[in-house]
């Protein structure tokens, strides 16, 4: 839906347009009767984007808008020799479910990952003949070419230009499309590369599977300086996101195969709690038949990014030296009214602000140049707790000190509240909490409650990977559900370690049940969480921890695992 002036796939585009994340179709509604530039677009499951003409609303603000409606950005959750080693895919005991008798290397299913695309040239997506094993790529950067049926944006190369660029002097002539990061080519190499027809010189976790690959379009910059964001990170909208899972899902039926989605994205920003629109969007993916969606827990378990405590108090937050800013979400409980203020590092103590009207307050201290913004949500809208979001401009290298008290208005509850700051990438320089907790330290969207959340362990050494997130989540609910291998996993373009990397062997490994069960009708009506009741059930769980745990969920991966219990019931 549009109206008036540039087409909406100009206004999607263009930095002089903001992108509002709409959970209810009465939106088209709303902004029909107000006199601006805009355009509607339906994503699915009742949620919407709607982009509208910057300088005709309201800046972007939490008071105004609401947190849920701005994009969140996520950023990539990696931490790269040829020669292959397959130990990460035999402690998952992927290797022997590949091997007869029951030979499954994820044929007839469809992994898709959203990212920064593939570099398609490469042998390992290649099957015996030479031809392509990527069924598409949505290239969201490129505008030359026609989008995908029913989206309005980028370029979609399907299977036959591919193999027409394979076969040219210059493939991309072609197909222009390619991942210059190489990010997303290493997680799927990982999860379904091959050199089958080199005597297996190299394999990932499901190395028949097909290939569907979404390369993301960057935030624009609006966002990113809203957000503080470093001008070398590379940072991807909420709502971009929820486009490509969008697309990646309708090729179950499409095709009439079963899709497993893998996301090695992730970011600081939410309610930590599965109630954000992309989480919430990906429960709904992942409770369809014939789809499954798996996410990496992250890197931040040791990055001093997240502090949980009880109000009264003060929490001390280091910024190590000069940069442009960051913010600070920090997300209370009902039924808690919190009030809030900062000590500079000179010693400026700004007044204490208790939001009794709701509106977003800017805090300027007279001895130093730093600008703090405040925004609440009394009640936030999808998780329905209290949040306050700090926006730290132009920060003193030192130690800032928020305190953090209760409201006399109105009775309290525990005092119990959390602090993220953003992921390392995100950040100029170091920003740390002098005393963190490493515990609920996924990011998101890994605390979706029908999403298989994986954490990640050193296959090689039987460790547990520091970065690796931990859970549970912030309202207590079990995740990760599962650990993986995620440090020296050999991939198309060299040794990789992360968050990244056990996502995309779970999502081969998931491919592996799938086959079995959908493909070779098993069980035809699984979905996501299905999937990962049986993963759960086939898990190795070692003696000496409580399961489920914060950093182990239910237990290792263990799709050999999974089938020799199926064959006990």
């Amino acid at each position: 839906m549009q109206k008036r002036g540039l087409t909406c796939k100009e206004m999607i585009l263009s930095d002089e347009f903001a992108d509002l994340i709409a959970d209810y179709d009465a939106i088209e509604q709303i902004l029909e009767d107000v006199d601006i530039e805009y355009c509607y677009h339906a994503v699915d499951a009742g949620y919407g984007v709607a982009t509208v003409k910057r300088s005709q609303v309201a800046p972007i603000s939490i008071g105004y808008y609401g947190y849920s409606t701005i994009p969140k950005l996520y950023g990539l959750m990696q931490a790269g020799e040829r020669v292959f080693d397959a130990s990460p895919l035999a402690a998952m005991g992927n290797i022997r479910i590949q091997n007869p008798p029951l030979a499954l290397q994820g044929s007839g299913v469809i992994i898709g990952f959203v990212d920064t695309g593939i570099n398609y040239r490469e042998d390992v997506f290649r099957r015996d003949d030479g031809s392509t094993r990527i069924l598409s790529i949505w290239d969201q950067t490129i505008q030359a070419g026609e989008p995908p049926e029913g989206f309005l944006y980028g370029t979609e190369y399907r299977r036959e230009d591919i193999d027409r660029a394979l076969a040219s002097g210059e493939p991309e002539s072609v197909v222009p499309s390619t991942d210059t990061n190489g990010h997303g080519t290493r997680m799927a190499s990982a999860a379904a590369g091959s050199l089958l027809n080199q005597g297996l010189t190299f394999r990932g976790a499901a190395p028949l599977a097909d290939i569907a690959v979404v390369k993301l379009k960057e935030a624009k910059t609006y966002l990113r300086d809203y957000y503080l964001i470093d001008d070398r990170a590379v940072a991807y909208q909420e709502n971009d996101i929820m486009e490509a899972v969008k697309y990646l899902q309708q090729m179950a039926v499409a095709f009439s195969r079963p899709v497993v989605i893998v996301i090695g994205l992730g970011t600081n920003m939410g309610s930590h709690d599965g109630t954000s629109a992309l989480d919430s969007y990906l429960d709904i993916v992942a409770g369809r038949r014939s789809r499954a969606v798996v996410v990496g827990g992250g890197n931040e378990g040791d990055k001093e990014h997240h502090y949980e405590n009880f109000m009264p108090g003060n929490v001390e937050i280091r910024v190590a030296g000069p940069m442009k800013g960051f913010c600070a979400e920090i997300w209370g409980s009902l039924p808690d009214a919190y009030s809030v203020s900062i000590r500079s590092p000179g010693g400026e103590v700004s007044p204490v602000i208790d939001f009794r009207n709701g509106m977003d307050r800017t805090i300027s201290f007279i001895f130093e140049r730093t600008r703090i913004q405040v925004g609440i949500a009394l009640v936030e809208k999808d998780s329905g707790d209290p949040l306050i979001f700090l926006r730290f401009q132009d920060p003193t290298p030192g130690i800032w000190t928020v305190t953090l008290s209760a409201s006399v208005r109105r009775p309290s509850g525990d005092g119990r509240y959390h602090i993220w700051l953003p992921i390392e990438a995100f950040l100029e320089d170091s920003v740390t909490f002098l005393q963190p907790s490493p515990d609920v330290t996924l990011t998101e969207p890994a605390n979706a409650s029908q999403v298989i959340t994986v954490s990640t362990y050193d296959s090689y050494t039987d460790s547990w990977y520091a970065p690796s997130g931990r859970g549970f989540t912030r309202s207590g609910s079990i995740k990760p559900d599962l650990a993986a291998p995620g440090v020296g996993v050999h991939t198309a373009l060299g040794e990789t370690d992360g968050s990244c990397m056990a996502a995309a062997l779970s999502a081969g490994c998931v491919a592996q049940f799938l086959e079995w069960a959908v493909v070779d009708g098993n069980a035809f009506a699984v979905e996501s969480r299905g999937t990962k009741s049986f993963l759960i059930q086939g898990a190795q769980r070692p003696e000496g921890i409580r399961y489920p745990d914060r950093q182990w969920g239910y237990g290792r991966i263990d799709i050999n695992g999974t089938f020799e219990t199926l064959a006990r019931l």
